[in-house]
């Protein structure tokens, strides 16, 4: 299997190589309305872009690797090699995220409709669990598992599971939000804590929801917040880091935060500190969709209302930043792998794929 991964990567790199045109970022900042830094870099656009999505909004390169979108209006997940052919699809209404875990399942974030007692017929925000393994690899009999909501959210027809990211343990964080956040219990806006149930009890089989990551604020404006969530991403390291988006009243709408742990206490907080970088940088964003990390830990952030994809070192010190109206429309998902960055354009209903010109040989 490893053999062919090899091959898919190779047959993939020859045709981009001659399907590419060159975007440089001078001329696109010349472009009336158009947001860049400028510099040296010209990224690389590889041809063909990837069509047939309906307003989708998430990516991901698993660990096979495979790619997986979440093509949210048309109500399903595309699975697709790195040459952008479909393997297969898996109808479920409205997803709007998705991740995977070490074992490679996957974990997706979508809706469900379901009749309460009452007689009445409603639409909730759900989480799923695709054992992808057990169908040998085929996405569209993946056996499936609901892991949210439980009986108890059903009064919380509000509340949005709006991103998902996985761990070194294949334990995972989904994010939600929502309009009730009085409760200093189980606040709206959270980041909910999943964990393998192997992990707590030998041979046990299945996740539980071991509850929210406290201290993070569900209303704050300043760091270490969960106002209105939109995307969690992990570090592909043994730790619990993540970068996380928010698209509500918040100062810092990009966030990297940190797992601490100390005599006194053990809590999230800011890696980085305010006003010290460009990332940092107070309402730098407009409304972040999606994030994502290169091998050397740079962050890749999307921002759907600035039509534009940003880049930071792990400083926080603005790169490469590219984008405006007349590259994407509104990007939501972004993926990296293989010196590539992956980027669902919610507004043009298709993938785009770029390289930086120094990566094309």
């Amino acid at each position: 299997m490893k053999k062919i991964y090899i091959l898919f990567g190779f047959l993939f790199t020859l045709y981009a190589a001659g399907c590419a045109d060159k975007l440089n970022l001078d001329a696109i900042e010349s472009l009336k309305g158009d947001t860049n830094i400028t510099g040296d870099t010209v990224y690389v656009h590889l041809s063909p872009d990837w069509e047939g999505f309906n307003h989708p909004q998430a990516i991901i390169v698993g660990n096979e690797p495979f790619i997986y979108v979440a093509d949210t209006d048309n109500n399903r997940i595309v699975m697709l090699n790195v040459a952008g052919t479909v393997l297969g699809t898996r109808t479920v209404k409205k997803p709007v995220a998705i991740a995977q875990d070490y074992k490679l399942n996957l974990i997706v974030c979508a809706q469900f409709d379901t009749t309460l007692s009452t007689g009445e017929t409603k639409t909730f925000s759900a989480v799923y669990k695709y054992d992808m393994v057990s169908a040998g690899h085929h996405i569209e009999s993946a056996p499936v598992t609901r892991l949210l909501p439980r009986a108890s959210d059903l009064n919380n027809t509000d509340r949005t599971y709006t991103g998902v990211t996985a761990f070194y343990d294949n334990t995972f964080y989904v994010t939600r939000k929502g309009p009730s956040n009085s409760s200093t219990i189980d606040p709206d806006n959270s980041i909910l804590y999943f964990s393998p149930k192997s992990l707590l009890v030998s041979g046990a089989t299945g996740d539980t929801l071991l509850g929210r990551i406290g201290n993070i604020d569900p209303i704050g404006t300043g760091l270490v917040s969960a106002y209105g969530l939109s995307s969690i991403h992990s570090f592909n390291k043994k730790n619990n880091d993540i970068i996380i988006t928010l698209i509500g009243n918040n100062y810092f709408k990009a966030q990297w935060l940190t797992f601490v742990e100390t005599t006194e206490k053990s809590a999230y907080e800011s890696k980085l500190t305010a006003s010290e970088s460009a990332f940092m940088t107070v309402n730098k964003f407009t409304q972040p969709q999606g994030s994502t990390l290169d091998n050397y830990n740079n962050i890749f952030i999307a921002d759907a209302a600035k039509d534009s994809i940003y880049k930071f070192n792990s400083q926080g010190e603005e790169l490469q930043s590219f984008g405006g109206p007349k590259v994407f429309k509104s990007p939501y998902g972004i993926a990296f792998y293989d010196k590539t960055i992956y980027v669902v354009d919610a507004g043009a209903n298709k993938i785009l794929r770029f390289s930086l010109s120094t990566e094309i040989k």
